[in-house]
């Protein structure tokens, strides 16, 4: 069975008149976007093909009349402000950060004047990367998402799965600057619930690992898995330990259950990179980011794999079945 949504997206203000004309004529060189990413090629092949398509909805089309610049840092953040300045000086008309706050944070610091676009950044203000959602000010805006509320609305779920839980661990990598803020959010979420939640933190391979094997000796009966682009790097390995140490755990994206996870909650991030594509289109055609409110979902997605939970030995309740918006028999 399988149903889903369309992501609606708030706009906000209306579209400014355009300011910086990209040609008056077709001497002009194609233009080129850098497109920063904390995550890995691989894994995001169809997130990138999402924002490819917004580039096409917006009349770009890469290698006829745009050129994009890659750079990935594959989960390593302190990468992240070489990759940054390596995009600056090849004099992008417009730089994206992927990949979350840790990419939108090194692209802020790497330019002031460069128009960029953000995706999937858990709290924009919060972070400092613009003054409002409605007027961000500066040369940032772009897709924002609410990692915070996302992580208790994950607890709450969780705790609809296992009725009886009383043990719950919140896996965050302690580099992103998310995670604190979804750390707070989970824990006043989990006091709410009657839930004791063990904070596991892992920004490394190893820490990962050590992370899963402290679940068992911490009788937690469940794992949420934080918002966290290192995490969406290592998505496979991540499912994978899921299923070695029989956790019933929850994520973010519904890549993770595609790739075998048990359940997932929140926007669709792919959606999320074909709106960054709109708004490098509209940047590009001359719109400034300071007029581009920043965007939110309305819409948020639950899936469910049931083969996972038949592998877990769990029942999934009727009632959670019927609010998912995919199942995965």
């Amino acid at each position: 069975m399988r149903r889903r949504k369309f992501i609606t997206l708030i706009g906000g203000a209306a579209m400014a008149p355009l300011a910086r004309p990209l040609a008056a004529g077709a001497q002009q060189a194609m233009p080129v976007i850098g497109f920063l990413s904390s995550r890995s090629p691989g894994e995001s092949a169809g997130v990138v093909a999402a924002f490819r398509q917004g580039l096409r909805q917006a009349g770009f089309v890469e290698g006829r009349n745009l050129s994009i610049a890659f750079r990935w840092a594959e989960g390593r953040y302190e990468t992240l402000p070489a990759l940054a300045a390596e995009l600056v000086g090849l004099h992008v008309v417009a730089l994206v950060s992927a990949g979350g706050t840790p990419a939108a944070l090194a692209a802020k610091a790497a330019t002031s004047t460069i128009p960029v676009i953000f995706s999937a950044v858990g709290d924009p203000v919060g972070s400092g990367l613009v003054a409002s959602l409605n007027r961000p000010g500066g040369n940032m805006t772009g897709m924002g998402v609410f990692a915070p509320a996302m992580s208790a609305k994950r607890l709450e779920l969780l705790k609809d799965l296992l009725a009886t839980a009383a043990v719950i661990a919140f896996l965050v990598n302690p580099t992103n600057p998310n995670a604190k803020p979804e750390s707070e959010e989970a824990q006043a979420a989990a006091r709410a619930l009657g839930i004791h939640l063990h904070v596991l933190n892992a920004s490394t391979e190893d820490e990962v690992s050590a992370a899963y094997a402290a679940l068992g000796p911490l009788k937690a009966q469940g794992l949420i898995v934080a918002v966290d682009p290192y995490f969406d790097s290592r998505r496979d390995r991540l499912v994978a330990l899921s299923a070695q140490h029989a956790v019933v755990a929850s994520y973010a994206w519904r890549e993770y259950v595609a790739a075998g996870g048990l359940m997932s909650y929140g926007p669709s991030l792919p959606d999320s990179y074909r709106q960054a594509g709109i708004y490098a289109g509209r940047v590009i055609k001359g719109e400034r980011p300071a007029d581009l409110p920043v965007m939110q979902p309305t819409n948020f997605y639950l899936a469910i794999n049931l083969k996972t939970a038949k592998a877990l030995g769990l029942t999934v309740p009727p009632a959670l079945l019927a609010r998912a918006d995919e199942v995965i028999e």
